[in-house]
């Protein structure tokens, strides 16, 4: 049996886990700030994806940074190459699998911390950039971590974005989830028994360590 797919799944998924970190805490931070304006319809737009169809969800992909697009083509004129079918696209998909559920759970985790502490710490001279890093970060960090951590099984388990955007091609753009539909399609039932076992199993680990790591914050919040 043939484990690239799963190991093209992995790699871009960690990739995917990073962009959608970098992005989804910094607008987790914000939606967290009620002085922010239209947070709640920005809210809105940005966990759409969570809920829309993933064929819509991959044409909007498409037609933004496809070959024929100004984003593709700027893509094109600074990397050499197309974003769309190929293993860029991949994780292009999955990173806006992946950010719905990082921003949620950013926001959630930075709404729990304590504004009396981030005034306390301006009050000492820390201005806002040294008392979110200091203060507000370390204190949110379990449900970060978290949101991560779900943000990478979702990406790792993305089928319909990345078909519309990266394509279907065995050693290049296949991933896990599209093998295993491969296999289905060919009569691999074996295959794609194995394959789907290995994400249900990795999908069940990230879940219960979710579970535990919000376990051990709220009893150290308790206490």
């Amino acid at each position: 049996m043939d484990w690239g797919p799963l190991y093209l799944s992995l790699e871009a998924a960690l990739m995917a886990t990073v962009l959608a970190g970098l992005a989804g805490i910094a607008i987790g931070a914000l939606l967290a700030n009620p002085r922010t304006p239209g947070r709640h319809f920005f809210d809105a737009i940005v966990a759409a994806p969570m809920v829309m169809p993933p064929t819509v969800l991959g044409y909007y992909v498409l037609v933004a940074v496809g070959r024929k697009s100004a984003l593709g083509g700027l893509y094109r004129d600074v990397v050499g190459s197309d974003l769309t079918f190929t293993f860029h696209g991949v994780v292009l998909a999955a990173a806006i699998g992946a950010l719905p559920m990082v921003a949620k759970a950013a926001r959630t985790a930075f709404e729990g911390v304590d504004r009396k502490l981030l005034a306390a710490a301006r009050t000492l001279g820390a201005g806002r950039v040294r008392a979110f890093f200091t203060i507000a970060v370390p204190l949110a960090a379990p449900g970060l971590v978290g949101g991560l951590m779900l943000g990478f099984a979702r990406g790792l388990g993305d089928f319909g974005v990345t078909l519309m955007v990266a394509g279907d091609i065995p050693g290049e753009t296949q991933s896990a989830p599209l093998a295993i539909y491969d296999h289905v399609q060919a009569g691999r039932e074996h295959s794609a028994l194995l394959m789907s076992l290995v994400l249900t199993l990795s999908a069940v680990a990230i879940l219960f360590a979710v579970n535990v790591l919000t376990a051990r914050h709220t009893r150290s919040d308790e206490r």
